[in-house]
């Protein structure tokens, strides 16, 4: 069994799109819409074959709590401790929230923390 594919509600569609293209080296699809319900969405496909779905409908504005039941955070696997520090130094250099500086964790990941555009939250690991 694998995860198919997991999907993301987002305010500015576009601008997520090259977010992930840009930093994680997504392919998208062309865009989806359904006038009739407000909907668009792009799905992203990643080297691994996993698939992000980015969504945005109108109504669905509200962010989400920085902490709260559900979903807490994607991680993207680099592979290498090289790869982690160079991502997260671009991100930041190009003025993206970065919450936690690469290091190796109590259980044994070396990681960082970012934000993506829209505040979700990131882990860069090997």
């Amino acid at each position: 069994m694998k995860i198919e594919h997991v999907a993301i509600w987002v305010k500015d569609i576009e601008r997520m799109k090259e977010f992930y293209i840009h930093y994680f080296g997504a392919e998208s699809n062309s865009l989806y819409v359904n006038e009739k319900k407000g909907f668009a969405s792009y799905f992203l496909t990643f080297s691994s074959r996993t698939r992000l779905e980015i969504m945005k409908k109108v109504g669905v504005n509200e962010p989400a709590l920085p902490e709260q039941l559900g979903w807490a955070h994607v991680a993207f696997s680099v592979g290498s401790k090289e790869e982690v520090d160079r991502l997260t130094e671009n991100i930041r250099v190009d003025g993206y929230t970065v919450r936690g500086n690469p290091r190796t964790t109590g259980d044994g990941y070396y990681e960082s923390v970012i934000e993506d555009p829209e505040g979700n939250v990131i882990e860069i690991t090997i």
